[in-house]
């Protein structure tokens, strides 16, 4: 179910447009409970316009020498304006016919199992904001730039894609496994841990994953290409993660990741590097194999933080199914 909230126009002192941080609509839409929202396009204001082209058109040149071929072939795919932000159904006139998947308007913040419920379903919650033109590198949450110029271009590969939905079911297969536990302090335990390893596997591939430029070659500054959204849509990372000395750059293995923390407000020190997309989607196989044997039942502890309330949510939604 799409949002019923009206898109009247806002009131007088109240700011135009859909700015991430300062939307009226937004804020209707999440005082009604409304998490599943229309895209409202006549809202967008031209600061919106002029910020998503700005974006667009200084990071292309970067794409070009840092992202992998794949993330360049879904640009061309998608046909993006470089002048007015996208509409949510233009993008998926596009994606939904290579993979089945589209892009699916939210409000905000999505709980764990619903977002990985949109993936079991071939849909990709996106926010449909617009960061700050103030202030283009600074962004506290995700926008629609992130989530379209960054996150689908890899969506319109059938691959990719597939890989995409088969994580979103070890989420349920998470629950279901915890959902055996009689004890309740261990079965929050476990879940808990679970949800924690797959959270770090999504961070440190779908969102901030390097590939190796050229497979077997060493791991060394400019020898990687980047297939990580999180990376796609930065700037400044995009050539950071690349480029600098500072960046710890090991091979991807599935029990690295899985027990390595991240902190999400700078810079990320240290990377997993792929060999190419096979490799990747042998780890998502790892990763399954792992969870059904219980592998990740007692992962180091750290960040992600699991909100125990999301938790328990989708811990009686994915029994209740």
């Amino acid at each position: 179910m799409t949002s019923t909230v009206p898109k009247t126009a806002p009131t007088a002192g109240v700011p135009v447009g859909l700015t991430t941080t300062r939307a009226p609509f937004i804020e209707l839409a999440q005082s009604a409970g409304e998490l599943y929202i229309d895209q409202p396009y006549e809202l967008y204001s031209d600061e919106n316009h002029d910020t998503w082209s700005r974006l667009l058109e200084r990071i292309r040149p970067r794409w070009e020498r840092y992202a992998n071929r794949k993330f360049l072939e879904g640009v061309d795919t998608l046909q993006l304006d470089m002048r007015r932000v996208p509409r949510c159904s233009d993008i998926n006139r596009f994606l939904e016919p290579r993979t089945g998947f589209k892009a699916k308007p939210v409000s905000g913040y999505v709980p764990a199992y619903k977002f990985f419920d949109c993936l079991k379903q071939r849909e990709f919650p996106t926010t449909i904001t617009v960061r700050d033109g103030s202030s283009l590198d600074y962004l506290p949450e995700p926008d629609i730039f992130h989530d379209v110029a960054g996150h689908v271009p890899m969506h319109t590969d059938r691959a990719f894609a597939d890989a995409l939905v088969k994580f979103g079911e070890f989420a349920e297969r998470a629950a279901r496994r915890a959902g055996e536990i009689r004890d309740e302090k261990e079965r929050i335990q476990v879940l808990t841990s679970n949800m924690k390893g797959l959270a770090r596997f999504f961070w440190f591939t779908v969102e901030f994953g390097l590939m190796r430029d050229r497979p077997g070659t060493a791991i060394a500054p400019g020898a990687c290409r980047v297939y990580g959204s999180g990376l796609l849509s930065s700037y400044g990372e995009i050539a950071h993660s690349v480029e600098s000395p500072t960046v710890q750059r090991f091979p991807a293995q599935t029990e690295w990741i899985i027990n390595q923390y991240f902190e999400i407000h700078h810079y990320q020190p240290l990377l997993f590097v792929i060999e190419d997309f096979e490799h990747l989607f042998y780890l998502v196989h790892d990763l399954e194999r792992k969870l059904d044997a219980g592998l990740l039942d007692n992962l180091q502890p750290g960040e992600p933080e699991v909100n125990e309330v999301d938790l328990k949510s989708f811990l009686d939604a994915a029994l209740a199914s």
